[in-house]
């Protein structure tokens, strides 16, 4: 069901909730990344080791991104994303304890991180699913742009935090950091914010979620036959595994090209850059869609930026040997990706409305993200070179971009005629 109306002032509460929400999920996700050299080092990983430990959360990620999501199109997407940050709160918190405890190191740490990420893929889904329902087109950009700068802000934190904690205490102390931040946010948000009938999840409505009853079937053969859903597809898969390719592998790529650089910049900057380009992508696409421009080539100059201006600056942060000048290319790369939530990331709800979090989750199933991620390090451990990776950054972009640009579209193309007046 659509969901009850949501007031001005409720909006902006759920926005800030949901905000902050994305922003531990970032910090949770990028506790690995961090202490990278570290646990490396730790526990005597080579890159093509790490590599699995990082591509394994993708493993996870990718199979609870369609189940997330129709849940959260049936039994309501603030549920879903509290039961999950919960349960990925705790298993942040007790890794650390329960890694010394085991001899498999890799073993534990890859089955960890896969746990990770069947944990947190139902969150942009239901996200979807939520923004879909109660947030009208002309504003979907900006809420969805301001909900995701939560991803920067994440990162940020556990870029600057982490860093210091990781040199003060060790990596287990990040861990400990991170997840119970998540577990505090949970509890404030129950205790606060949702009432007692809000967080109860009937059984009629946990079933309803977990079925496809023949009368709401989502008609996935109709959808699949439009080119429009499948460039939204092809182009969010290229988008996703550039972006984590870059988000798990930068950290060890400015320590080993740059071995006196501190952490507490590299890790900071280019995420501190991207908070703003993130919400001036949001504003300027409301904006040009209220000046009247067509929505499907507001959404395509989006993208041109967000996937084909950010991997130039990616390809010379990989030709150059000044420390400035990584740092500069890293943010322009990084901060020009967050286009992306104001061109595909929106055009999924643009085209399916009633099933956003569904079709959100079929675009973002993360076997691309898990090649990419694993296939950097491969390349790093055989190459020696680290071109080579932002060669594979660019040019997994560049097949996004011209896939969406040649088929991309903004018209409705689902069928359910409840979501039809937003």
């Amino acid at each position: 069901s659509r969901g009850p109306e949501v007031t001005w002032p409720q909006c902006r509460v759920w926005t800030l909730l949901l905000l902050l929400g994305t922003c531990l999920l970032y910090c949770a996700r990028v506790t690995v990344p961090i202490c990278a050299l570290a646990l490396s080092s730790d526990f005597h990983w080579d890159k093509k080791q790490f590599g699995v430990v990082l591509s394994s959360f993708f493993w996870g990620y990718c199979l609870t991104q369609i189940v997330g999501g129709h849940i959260s199109d049936q039994i309501g997407g603030e549920k879903v994303l509290l039961l999950s940050a919960s349960a990925w709160g705790f298993l942040t918190v007790l890794t650390p304890l329960l890694t010394h405890i085991t001899s498999a190191h890799l073993i534990f740490m890859t089955s960890s991180r896969f746990l990770m990420g069947l944990l947190q893929g139902v969150y942009f889904p239901s996200l979807a699913s939520l923004l879909s329902q109660r947030v009208r087109e002309s504003e979907r950009a900006f809420t969805y742009s301001t909900v995701g700068t939560g991803s920067q802000f994440g990162t940020l934190l556990i870029g600057g935090a982490g860093s210091l904690l990781l040199d003060w205490y060790g990596w287990e102390s990040v861990f400990y950091f991170s997840g119970l931040l998540t577990l505090l946010w949970v509890y404030c948000t129950c205790k606060y914010l949702l009432s007692e009938k809000e967080l109860t999840i009937p059984m009629n409505y946990l079933m309803r979620g977990l079925s496809m009853p023949k009368q709401t079937k989502v008609p996935w053969k109709q959808l699949f036959r439009k080119a429009p859903i499948w460039a939204v597809i092809i182009a969010q898969l290229s988008t996703a595994s550039t972006f984590f390719t870059l988000l798990s592998w930068l950290p060890t790529f400015f320590k080993e090209t740059f071995p006196e650089s501190k952490g507490w910049v590299f890790n900071v900057v280019p995420w501190l850059v991207a908070i703003p380009t993130s919400l001036f992508s949001g504003f300027l696409s409301d904006h040009l869609v209220s000046q009247g421009y067509r929505t499907i080539t507001i959404r395509k100059f989006m993208q041109v930026i967000g996937s084909g201006v950010s991997s130039i600056f990616a390809l010379c942060l990989g030709q150059t040997s000044s420390f400035c000048k990584a740092i500069v290319f890293a943010s322009a790369s990084v901060g020009l990706q967050t286009f992306n939530h104001s061109g595909i990331s929106v055009n999924v709800q643009d085209l399916a409305p009633s099933c956003a979090g569904l079709l959100f989750g079929k675009g973002s199933v993360g076997f691309l993200c898990v090649i990419c991620v694993y296939l950097a390090g491969y390349l790093i451990e055989t190459t020696g070179s680290w071109i080579s990776v932002f060669n594979l950054v660019a040019a997994v972009n560049s097949i996004g971009l011209c896939t969406f640009l040649l088929f991309g579209e903004a018209q409705r193309v689902d069928t359910d005629s409840v979501y039809v007046d937003l």
